[in-house]
């Protein structure tokens, strides 16, 4: 199940974030800094040439600032802990995902009903415990979608949730979330057609960058498919791209995808040989780019956990160093 908080980031209270600061034990000089940033903030509204009188500001932080993410994360980090508490207390067994102002309840049953249960329980909890924290639910943009490893089609039964103030949700057969086009059987079938259709319309659209006397030079198509299309195709294929994956539906997508964008870069005849087109327009097959992509994301992964433990081995020294520097009270 998915939820949105509504109006997040300008309904963040300071009073409460600035409990919160003093209970995570940051230095006092921090905590006065942010209680002088978010006292005394006003705003403006304005309309064609019509402007409006300053408004204090008593709630929220500024989306567009580089301090709301920290902010935020901070107002949400006791929120996710009371939460977790409560539902190990009731002995619901539901995870919760937080993307900042979006949520996912996850439940695993081999029931749907029990499944249906379990989240009602939980999005009760959630909104309850919300409030409190001055946020609300907006239930309008409240999603449930179920996964089956069941190999038989399933219609999945409706959510009632009626009686918190939440509308019927009906499982759908696909659903969108950060990017992402899910399927019921998680083969992202949906997805990679989605991404795969749209970079063939963007190829389409970029025959319009030329001028009077000529087009792009096939250097310069090429440098676009890489940086512009083909990045965009591929993002997040770390999701369907795995050991012993049904690729060969995902690749064959794919592949028509980048034949055309190879006759695209060398303007040729539609009926020219894929492979010596893709070779010529310096191009290699997808399942090569994605296995080239994929032995990258996995060195990325193990360096950011090499380059933690040295930076906590580091941390240790300088607390190390420091003690050493305190004089000895004896």
């Amino acid at each position: 199940m998915a939820f949105n908080i509504s109006q997040f980031f300008p309904s963040l209270n300071h009073c409460l974030l600035t409990l919160i600061l003093g209970k995570v034990e940051f230095d006092s000089r921090v905590v006065k800094f942010f209680s002088n940033y978010l006292i005394g903030r006003k705003t403006q509204y304005f309309w064609n040439s019509f402007s409006s009188p300053f408004f204090n500001i008593d709630v929220g932080v500024g989306q567009g600032s580089a301090l709301s993410p920290i902010l935020s994360d901070l107002y949400l980090s006791p929120f996710l802990h009371i939460l977790e508490s409560q539902l190990k207390n009731l002995k619901i067994p539901v995870s919760i995902l937080s993307f900042v102002d979006n949520g996912l309840l996850v439940a695993q049953s081999k029931s749907f009903s029990f499944s249906n249960s379990l989240l009602f329980c939980s999005y009760n909890v959630v909104s309850n415990l919300l409030s409190k924290f001055g946020l609300i639910v907006k239930h309008s943009k409240t999603e449930v979608f179920h996964f089956s490893r069941s190999h038989d089609p399933f219609n999945p039964p409706l959510l009632d949730l009626s009686l918190i103030g939440s509308p019927l949700l009906y499982p759908k057969e696909s659903w969108k979330y950060l990017g992402f086009i899910f399927d019921r059987k998680l083969s992202f079938y949906y997805n990679i057609e989605f991404y795969s259709n749209k970079a063939i319309s963007t190829v389409k659209c970029m025959k319009i960058l030329r001028n009077s006397v000529r087009g792009l030079i096939p250097h310069h198509k090429h440098l676009l498919y890489r940086s512009c299309i083909l990045s965009i195709t591929l993002y997040g294929f770390q999701l369907w791209y795995y050991n012993k994956a049904p690729l060969p539906y995902l690749l064959k997508m794919l592949g028509k995808m980048q034949r055309r964008a190879a006759i695209w870069i060398l303007g040729t005849f539609k009926t020219s040989p894929s492979f010596s087109v893709k070779a010529i327009a310096g191009l290699i097959p997808i399942n090569l780019h994605l296995q080239k992509l994929s032995r990258r994301s996995q060195l990325r992964c193990y360096e950011l956990m090499s380059l933690e433990s040295d930076n906590r081995t580091t941390l240790v020294l300088s607390n190390t160093r420091e003690l050493d520097r305190v004089p000895s009270t004896e």
